[in-house]
């Protein structure tokens, strides 16, 4: 594994290994241990300039390339996954601190998009439209975009990177990819190292590995991208659909969530309180779709809190490398530090502490508070680590207040035992994504992936992906002779 580190702490650019030449370096650290994994050499706005029009170039042959031979590449993409799993899984656990439950969730979800992609080459389909001319024939292609732009997050960065990179390139499109400062290697030059060896052609694939500190808005507002997919915070981005608004761009946003799980008075209690925990704590609740909130009703809440409490005490803290480690440590000091400061103000809003974790280096035990004030914003914003707030309701009315209560609206569930109560429930619930008798944590490469509100805007996976990076082209074709007015 650790030759990973050093042979692809590099920038990937026009189809070449090669250092940045920025003035400093991102450090790659173990969020577990501190131990330095690698250091890599910014790159420049020349660089990324060299990385757009690396792609421009390249991506006019790719897409007149025959689509079977496309596919060829996504298929020796997978095999090289399956053939190193173990060693990307390492990869994972090294450098974003993610259990082997985590990091076989992440490898098991990349590979089954990496399989949608390489049919996805063969999906783009034409049709021919009547015309109210006479002699006239509609043509309507659906073409790639050109050149698209994606900026990953540190939390599945190997997933997160490929289900954007792979079906771009699979429809005919280059791509230019930034990883997270934090996740360089998961989240780019590994992905890059694989696609060039599963030979793709060099320039199709650009990794930069850089920040906003060096390159400022140079990788959104430059002139060859023509859609940019971003995974990240509400925050930034904001932030990105403005400045891609101002330069004619496309932005797929994929945000930040404050879901909720809901516990109905008819749920099954034992399968919620797994489906809670789950929801909450899976990769240390680094996951946008995590359940930030854990809603039950009132007449059942004294069971469910005694058997939820009891089962979050249970949880492992440590060594994501042991297998028995449920809570890994969080990204880095930072965001342990936002945790702990949203529990202390929760505890200072008067909130009664039901778990109350400790923080140990990056380690953030979990903490299940309650009586959190109805008023208090941390109700309605997300919390991004092994925190939660149960929340007790009375009956459905209030419950769906509560849940849409939130700027956000990416996923949810709910537990009834009347699967149909759980649907009419789930209509109401402002979100792009919910779920009956389930977790919150969900993806799947044919089901559209998205939120609403403050969660993004835009969809990705099966015909989504289509509409995300392709566009349509009208070709008429005037088999008579039309008539002019002058």
């Amino acid at each position: 594994m650790s030759s990973y580190f050093s042979d692809l702490a590099q920038q990937y650019i026009d189809g070449e290994w090669r250092p940045g030449t920025g003035s400093w370096d991102v450090i790659d650290f173990n969020p577990y241990d501190d131990e330095k994994l690698a250091s890599i050499t910014v790159a420049t706005v020349d660089e990324v300039d060299e990385a757009y029009r690396a792609a421009a170039r390249a991506q006019k042959q790719w897409a007149a390339t025959n689509p079977y031979t496309r596919r060829a590449v996504f298929e020796r993409a997978l095999r090289l996954i399956e053939e190193r799993e173990q060693e990307i899984a390492d990869l994972i656990i090294a450098e974003l601190g993610g259990t082997r439950v985590k990091a076989g969730f992440e490898l098991h979800l990349a590979k089954e998009f990496l399989r949608e992609s390489v049919h996805l080459a063969l999906r783009p389909e034409g049709k021919i439209l009547p015309s109210p001319a006479d002699g006239k024939e509609n043509r309507v292609y659906r073409v790639p975009v050109g050149v698209v732009g994606v900026i990953s997050p540190f939390n599945f960065p190997f997933l997160l990177s490929i289900k954007s990179v792979a079906p771009a390139l699979a429809l005919g499109n280059a791509v230019v990819l930034k990883p997270h400062q934090n996740t360089p290697i998961a989240g780019g030059t590994l992905v890059a190292k694989i696609f060039e060896e599963a030979g793709l052609p060099g320039g199709l694939l650009n990794v930069v590995v850089t920040d906003i500190a060096e390159i400022g808005d140079a990788f959104i507002e430059h002139p060859i991208p023509k859609v940019i997919s971003f995974t990240g915070s509400d925050k930034i981005g904001r932030h990105v659909a403005t400045v891609c608004a101002a330069n004619f761009k496309r932005s797929v946003l994929e945000l930040g969530g404050n879901s909720a799980l809901v516990v109905l008075d008819d749920a099954d209690i034992d399968y919620a309180v797994d489906a809670a925990v789950f929801s909450r704590f899976v990769h240390q609740g680094q996951v946008c779709m995590a359940a930030n909130r854990v809603l039950v009703d009132r007449s059942i809440a004294d069971e469910f809190t005694e058997k939820f409490v009891a089962k979050v005490r249970s949880l492992k803290v440590g060594d994501p490398r042991d297998p028995e480690t449920v809570i890994g440590p969080v990204i880095n000091s930072a965001q342990a530090n936002a945790l702990a400061g949203a529990v202390e103000q929760a505890l200072e809003e008067g909130a009664t502490a039901l778990v109350r974790g400790g923080t140990h280096g990056n380690l953030v035990e979990p903490s299940v508070l309650t009586d959190v004030p109805a008023g208090s914003a941390l109700l309605r914003q997300e919390v991004f680590g092994p925190v939660v707030f149960l929340v007790p309701f009375d009956g459905e009315e209030e419950a769906v207040r509560l849940v849409n209560d939130t700027p956000y609206g990416l996923s949810g569930a709910v537990h009834t035992g009347d699967i149909e109560r759980g649907v009419a429930f789930a209509r109401q619930i402002d979100t792009g994504m919910f779920h009956v008798n389930d977790g919150t944590v969900h993806d799947e490469p044919l089901v559209p992936f998205g939120g609403e509100k403050h969660s993004g805007i835009g969809r990705l996976n099966g015909e989504t992906t289509l509409e995300a990076f392709t566009t349509i082209k009208w070709i008429s074709v005037q088999h008579g002779r039309s008539g002019f007015p002058f």
